[in-house]
C-alpha cells in the first residue's frame, strides 16, 4: 500500500507517516577510524601481596602451633611413661619390702634373732606397774 493510499483509509484525527525518503540519496557515512589509536593506560589495580602474605604468615602460624601442640603431647607421653615405670618399680619395691617384713617378723626369726643376741627363753614372768614401781607377779632368773 502507497503512502496516499494509506492516509486516505486513516481515521480522522490520527498522525500522519513521515514521508519516505527516496533511495536516490546515500546517509552520510562517518569518517572512516585509523587502525592504531592512542589506549589510556589501564587502571592500577590493587595489589594482592599483602593479602597473600597475610595468608601465608597464618599459615605458617596454624603450622607453628599444631607443631608446638604435637611437641608437648608426646613430651607429656615421654612423662607420663617414665612415672608409670617409677610407679612400677615402686609397687615391686613395696612388694619385696612387705615380703621382708612378713619373713622377719615370724615367730622362728624372732625367736634365732633373740637367741644370737645371748637371750635366753623365760620359764616365769613379772610385770611392773609404772605408776608405783611394783613388782607384780613371780619373777624368777632366766637361766643360761
Amino acid at each position: 500500500m502507497s503512502a496516499v493510499a494509506a492516509a486516505r483509509t486513516r481515521p480522522v484525527g490520527t498522525a500522519q507517516a513521515a514521508p519516505l525518503r527516496s533511495p536516490a540519496a546515500p546517509a552520510p557515512q562517518p569518517a572512516p577510524r585509523p587502525r592504531l589509536r592512542v589506549v589510556a593506560p589501564p587502571a592500577h589495580a590493587r595489589t594482592r601481596t599483602p593479602f597473600v602474605v597475610l595468608c601465608m604468615g597464618l599459615l605458617g602460624a596454624a603450622l607453628l602451633g599444631t607443631l608446638l601442640l604435637n611437641t608437648s603431647m608426646a613430651q607429656g607421653e615421654y612423662d607420663r611413661f617414665a612415672l608409670q615405670r617409677d610407679l612400677a618399680q615402686s609397687a615391686q619395691e613395696q612388694q619385696r619390702l612387705l615380703t621382708e617384713l612378713e619373713h622377719v617378723s615370724s615367730p622362728a626369726q624372732i625367736a634365732d634373732a633373740a637367741q644370737r643376741l645371748g637371750m635366753v627363753p623365760s620359764t616365769g614372768g613379772g610385770y611392773l606397774r609404772l605408776s608405783d614401781g611394783a613388782v607384780l607377779g613371780n619373777p624368777t632368773p632366766a637361766g643360761g
